[in-house]
């Protein structure tokens, strides 16, 4: 296999992904093929249409990438809980919306295999701390 040219991250709407902008500005100068990197992110991601999901691209010398897909950002998955467009200003001093114990259940399960923990339970914290920074007070 080629050696790493270059290790690029972007979040890209599921099965959204076209040659234009903000794709096509990052990956065209990066040297590799804009539709081909679409069509294989929009086949991997079809199923999960709506999501914002973040992915690492890895570049070879030889103008060939792999891509990772991992899990939506927990903000965004906070904000379809709790049904809410955007996070209050003032963070922890400011309530926008709530959401339930089972459902900052179901997203630290979401997002464990992307956090620094093992069990759910210290993921449940680690979301819980995001919740709480962005106005979203979890109700126990």
């Amino acid at each position: 296999m080629a050696n790493v040219s270059k290790k690029i991250k972007l979040q890209i709407p599921a099965g959204k992904a076209t040659p234009a902008p903000p794709v096509g500005t990052v990956l065209g100068p990066a040297g590799i093929n804009l539709q081909d990197f679409c069509t294989k992110y929009n086949d991997a991601t079809k199923d999960k249409m709506g999501d914002i999901l973040p992915v690492e691209i890895t570049v070879y010398e030889d103008r060939t990438f792999d891509f990772v897909i991992k899990t939506p950002p927990a903000a965004f998955l906070l904000k379809r809980a709790a049904k809410i467009n955007k996070g209050a200003v003032n963070g922890k001093n400011e309530t926008v919306g709530t959401i339930t114990e089972a459902e900052l259940r179901e997203i630290a399960e979401t997002k464990l295999p992307d956090l620094n923990c093992y069990t759910v339970e210290d993921a449940m914290k680690i979301v819980e701390g995001t919740a709480l920074n962005m106005g979203i007070k979890v109700e126990k």
